[in-house]
């Protein structure tokens, strides 16, 4: 069993909690979040871990340290456990200043400790089948990527105790949900260069963006189209679709994947009873590879510092 430290027991540090107690292969034995409420609700759930008196003393005691915490502490925990000889779970973005990004993904390489980013999608069937039409050539030439993201408002009703996700400086969707489907997009297409963006933004300077409309490119010049916005009585709205010229595949809320050859699309599989459970399940699965040295499926830093980049010049308009 690997003994994990859970660094931010927010939304995704406590749903982690969940699934890692429920993965033979992971014990989370030592928490560390600023906010004792927070600490008091993760050890409801696992009440024989620990909670040291810093984050540093979680990670101390770790084979694997999972940071959870906002973008902008993230690289002075990724480093202090990666010089500890600690293995590294990080969750997306990577950060918010891409140069500092940069340097964490040199100093991480030279540490070489095994790292991986949990973009959800990574081992889930819709990115592998899509991926494998790509590849094998039954959607015949690629001809672009459109990724339309809607909500009546951000955060979401259930990310809202995440205070900082409304805040320009670490949140918005743009960084918590469109670098899924750009880290998808490079999956499929391969790097992406921006060509231009425009985001908008309320009036007041501390509040992440509302709106926003973008166009990045494949180096065969397929586009990749993005529409978002926030506002008005609508349910979310999360969709990427991969265009082919014989067919096209297209990924809703995450994981619902279906076929279109030119008529409506249809659903290629039904609908698991926990989607979000098995996402994570495999997800963890894929990390035992990773730890072992093993080929696995999840980001690498390099593809979440390639995600990054884009992400923050598309916010920089």
């Amino acid at each position: 069993m690997t003994k994990v430290a859970i660094i931010g027991l927010g939304i995704m540090g406590r749903r982690m909690l969940t699934h890692m107690c429920l993965h033979s292969a992971f014990t989370p034995e030592l928490f560390w979040d600023p906010s004792s409420d927070a600490c008091r609700a993760a050890l409801a759930e696992a009440p024989d871990a620990v909670v040291p008196p810093s984050a540093e003393a979680a990670i101390a005691g770790a084979d694997l340290v999972y940071l959870a915490c906002p973008p902008v502490p993230r690289k002075a925990y990724a480093l202090a456990a990666a010089g500890a000889g600690k293995a590294l779970f990080l969750e997306k973005p990577l950060g918010v200043d891409v140069a500092e990004s940069r340097d964490l993904m040199v100093q991480l390489e030279a540490a070489g400790v095994p790292t991986a980013v949990n973009f959800t999608q990574a081992a889930g069937d819709a990115l592998a089948e899509t991926t494998r039409a790509a590849r094998s050539g039954a959607m015949g030439r690629l001809m672009g990527v459109d990724i339309v993201v809607t909500y009546g408002a951000w955060p979401r009703e259930w990310q809202k105790e995440a205070d900082w996700l409304r805040f320009r400086a670490e949140g918005g969707y743009v960084r918590e949900v469109v670098s899924h489907f750009l880290f998808f997009a490079e999956r499929v297409l391969g790097p992406l260069r921006l060509v231009h963006s425009r985001p908008f933004f309320p009036k007041d300077p501390a509040l992440c963006e509302t709106h926003i409309l973008a166009r990045l490119e494949a180096a065969d010049g397929a586009p990749v189209s993005i529409f978002g916005s926030v506002g008005g009585a609508q349910p979310d709205r999360q969709e990427v679709t991969v265009k082919g010229a014989l067919e096209s595949h297209r990924i809703t809320d995450f994981h619902r994947h279906a076929v279109s050859n030119g008529g409506a699309f249809v659903a290629s599989r039904p609908d698991p009873d926990d989607p979000r459970a098995e996402s994570l399940r495999r997800q963890l699965d894929e990390l035992v590879k990773c730890l072992r040295g093993e080929p696995h499926l999840l980001s690498t830093v390099a593809e979440a510092l390639s995600v990054q980049e884009k992400v923050e010049a598309m916010l920089a308009g």
